[in-house]
């Protein structure tokens, strides 16, 4: 008889995490449950209990984990455009692929189809944090022309909106279906050259 490592709590949560984002890209929202995710992590329903409360608190905490990825790799694209070692369309691939390759449009749309819509407070305060990361001269937000806010609400947006109904709607309208990445990736691009000139 094999026995299982003995895993520290954050170790559990981290793995239970990876299971249920596979399982998220794989087979969508719907097949996030406890159950499915003790199966793929050899674990038991009561373990994941313990850890998450609910089916809800792990679809909450996978929402935050996933927005923490996906901010900590926008932040990183944003900087390396600023410095010109990268470009606007790396930044809204970035998101785009966030809500749709890597799941998030589902699960937000699930979460708020099944009326979990406070599990979105995590991807709406990690984003917040990104915007006051990129620009702290914004954080205070009654003053200033908060451009970094206005694009990444946009570019948000787009993104969600895509992963959602992008390819229908571009394919109706007679436009490719990068249509929307290229929309956003102007946008960056004449938000970035205002930038360059405000600080040369």
């Amino acid at each position: 008889m094999v026995s299982r490592k003995r895993l520290t709590p954050e170790e559990s949560r981290s793995t239970a995490l990876a299971a249920a984002r596979a399982l998220l890209i794989e087979t969508g929202p719907q097949s996030v449950t406890l159950k499915a995710v003790s199966a793929r992590i050899g674990r038991t329903h009561a373990n994941l209990l313990h850890h998450f409360g609910s089916a809800s608190g792990l679809q909450k905490a996978l929402a935050e984990h996933l927005a923490r990825s996906v901010c900590d790799t926008i932040i990183e694209a944003v900087r390396a455009s600023r410095a010109g070692l990268g470009s606007a369309r790396e930044v809204a691939d970035l998101a785009f692929d966030a809500f749709d390759r890597e799941g998030a449009g589902a699960l937000t749309s699930w979460m708020l189809l099944t009326g979990n819509e406070d599990a979105l407070d995590p991807i709406i305060s990690t984003i917040h944090d990104l915007v006051d990361e990129l620009a702290p001269e914004e954080a205070d937000h009654g003053t200033g022309a908060q451009t970094i806010h206005h694009d990444t609400l946009t570019l948000v947006l787009m993104a969600l909106g895509d992963a959602l109904i992008g390819g229908a709607l571009a394919k109706s309208l007679g436009l490719t279906r990068d249509a929307a990445r290229e929309r956003a990736t102007a946008m960056l691009e004449a938000s970035l050259a205002r930038h360059q000139q405000q600080i040369a």
